[in-house]
């Protein structure tokens, strides 16, 4: 058998034990990548779920400052009034 004919061989064989494992490393890339693409899908509901609470808690909030002005012109308009007698 001639040597370089081994040799030729032998490096076929590597070359292409190399390219199956290239194969694999690009599935495997190409999964990471989907992956990737979903977080980033879940991030952006999630900071729209967050921007949508923000808008209803500052809805809220201007609700709960126009019942406590409405509280303070109503204890105005009826004047001081005494505590609580709870005794009979």
């Amino acid at each position: 058998m001639d040597v370089s004919k081994v040799g030729n061989e032998l490096l076929y064989e590597v070359l292409k034990n190399m390219q199956g494992r290239f194969d694999k490393l690009e599935s495997g890339q190409s999964e990471i990548k989907q992956e990737l693409i979903s977080i980033r899908g879940h991030m952006l509901a999630i900071q729209q779920d967050v921007h949508n609470v923000y808008g209803v808690l500052g809805r809220y909030e201007d609700r709960f400052e126009r019942i406590e002005r409405r509280l303070e012109l109503r204890e105005m308009a009826e004047g001081p009034q005494e505590p609580y007698d709870q005794s009979p």
